[in-house]
């Protein structure tokens, strides 16, 4: 019997395609600034053990874990003791977020409900339909440096993480260093204004048809084959291909090397001024920056005006960690939102 249309895009307008779930203290802080920055079409969620912080958190939903045994009053950082709330709470935790396509997981890595809840779910949301995307705040170093629990529950969460393979994104906090003549509350919003950059990037580009099309099964084959991979996005002037590449990867606040066989499948999203000299550009700046990917994939959605900025999206595959190397110190510059757009 042949699909029905109207059906296929009833199912669309529902929406239950993307989620955004912010787990533990940090996590759930962050998920909370997407919101307000507006994240339109994506669903959003607060999942926490400590029950006050919950209540502050202005989200959809809210799940609370843990309430038989740690009382709604946090985990004090053991590890333990979430995933025995997490599994407790599996079934309605699970049942509520696999409805979804595409699931981004937030969390604060070193402490205890972040730092375990983020490869737990992930790991239990791919073993359904849904893709997750785990995204983890790394802490500073002088964090790690100076405690040793923390720097553990880093060291085991990365572990697992890079375990499970697929799309990982670690934001590390020390590249915030670069606004430190910022007040803090101002530091923390940069990078979640960042964080919103690469989410609603990667949202647009498969949910919005394009000439040479990447759509959710392009994406999810990608991963597959690509190994670890993370995220990168940018936007530039449309005369600049080169300063393009650049940008999204100096102003990248993800911590990530690209390893020797690496692979990509970009995104560009421009207007109808946007040449083929242009894309070529492209092109051999990613094959030049991104030390040549033995594979390479590239949609293009081209918008009926002329504009002048392109947008980048790039999903690399083949990448490494660098989080387990000294973090270097990044110097300071002046304060702007990026990736710069000119």
């Amino acid at each position: 019997m042949a699909e029905d249309p109207t059906a296929t895009w009833a199912y669309l307008a529902q929406g239950e395609t993307f989620a955004v779930v912010g787990l533990g203290g940090a996590g759930c802080e962050a998920v909370h600034d997407l919101v307000e920055l507006g994240v339109p079409g994506v669903h959003a969620f607060a999942v926490n053990t400590d029950a006050r912080h919950l209540l502050r958190v202005k989200v959809e939903e809210r799940i609370l874990l843990g309430q038989r045994k740690l009382k709604g009053r946090g985990s004090g950082g053991d590890r333990i003791a979430v995933v025995e709330a997490a599994e407790e709470g599996r079934d309605e935790l699970v049942g509520r977020l696999s409805r979804f396509e595409i699931v981004f997981l937030l969390a604060g890595l070193g402490g205890g409900t972040g730092s375990a809840l983020l490869p737990y779910l992930s790991a239990a949301l791919r073993r359904t339909d849904a893709l997750a995307i785990p995204i983890g705040f790394l802490p500073f170093q002088v964090e790690i440096d100076a405690n040793s629990e923390r720097r553990e529950n880093v060291a085991t969460t990365l572990r697992e993480l890079e375990d499970l393979g697929g799309l990982l994104l670690l934001i590390a906090n020390e590249k915030l260093r670069r606004f430190e003549s910022l007040p803090v509350p101002k530091v923390f919003h940069l990078r979640n204004t960042y964080l919103h950059q690469l989410v609603t990037s990667l949202v647009d580009m498969v949910e919005h048809p394009s000439q040479l099309n990447v759509d959710l099964g392009s994406l999810k084959s990608h991963l597959r084959n690509g190994g670890l991979s993370t995220l990168l996005c940018s936007e530039y002037h449309v005369s600049d291909p080169d300063r393009l590449v650049q940008e999204a990867l100096n102003g990248s606040l993800l911590d990530f090397h690209i390893g020797e066989s690496p692979s990509a499948l970009l995104h560009l999203d421009g207007g109808s001024n946007l040449t083929l000299r242009t894309l070529d550009r492209v092109l051999r700046s990613v094959r030049t920056r991104f030390g040549e990917p033995r594979r390479l994939i590239l949609g293009t959605r081209l918008h009926p005006e002329a504009r002048d900025v392109v947008r980048l999206t790039a999903v690399v595959g083949g990448v490494e960690s660098r989080s387990s190397r000294p973090a270097p110190r990044a110097e300071p510059v002046e304060p702007e939102l990026i990736p710069t757009v000119r």
